[in-house]
């Protein structure tokens, strides 16, 4: 960690809205493609700066359940260049300890995207430097709505309803392992959360800032950090 960023403090668990793709590219006179394949390859060196200051997970939000209302060109293009990552970047961040998991719908992915998560997924299960939730045909309501049908299932089949609180809800999202988010940044300048992490995001700080995704790096996310570090997060407590 550099001696400037000593004294950030670090959050666990921080989450990605990666806004502004589309907006970068047009700034420059580039089709929307040039800035999906431009915010893809910042992705590598984002992972590095988390690793560095000690973040411990972080979530990102690829492409969300209304994503699927893009033209299909577009959306064969996202695909193409996350197939591309996790076969041609991800080796590189899995031999240093980074580990992958994926968030979100299995069955509206094609079997070549499919085919490289798992991979991915697999190969890094057993490293712990950063670990990355990639969250991809994901949404909020329909992560909670899922895990309320495996508990109805599991009423079905005689547990008791009552049992059921926010704590063992936790057990039947897609990734009970990983902790609340702390921190949420979303770039390009829009402030709302999409239906992203509804459920990990119920004490998150949010922090937005107008640079486009593409555009976003390890000084970015010190900013980040320096106003995460300046926030004081007391979870319903008052002031001692």
């Amino acid at each position: 960690m550099r001696k400037d960023a000593s004294s950030l403090k670090i959050p666990r668990h921080v989450a990605f809205i990666m806004d502004g793709n589309g907006r970068w590219a047009k700034r420059r006179g580039l089709p929307r493609s040039a800035g999906h394949k431009r915010a893809c390859e910042r992705l590598g060196d984002v992972f590095e700066a988390c690793k560095e200051l000690g973040i411990r997970c972080a979530s990102l939000y690829a492409f969300s359940t209304e994503n699927w209302n893009r033209p299909q060109e577009e959306i064969e293009l996202l695909m193409g260049y996350l197939v591309d990552f996790c076969k041609k970047e991800f080796p590189r961040l899995r031999e240093e300890g980074v580990r992958l998991l994926h968030s979100g719908r299995r069955d509206r992915l094609s079997p070549e995207v499919l085919e490289a998560l798992d991979e991915a997924v697999e190969s890094s299960k057993d490293n712990d430097s950063l670990l990355v939730n990639v969250c991809l045909d994901y949404g909020g309501r329909e992560e909670i709505a899922e895990a309320a049908r495996r508990f109805a299932h599991e009423v079905r089949g005689g547990q008791d309803p009552d049992s059921l609180d926010e704590t063992s809800f936790r057990k039947y999202l897609y990734h009970p392992e990983l902790p609340d988010v702390d921190l949420l940044i979303r770039t390009s300048g829009e402030e709302r959360i999409s239906n992203f992490l509804l459920f990990e995001l119920a004490y998150a700080e949010f922090y937005f800032t107008p640079t486009c995704w593409p555009d976003f790096g390890r000084k970015e996310l010190e900013l980040a950090l320096k106003e995460y570090s300046r926030r004081d997060r007391r979870f319903g407590r008052i002031e001692g």
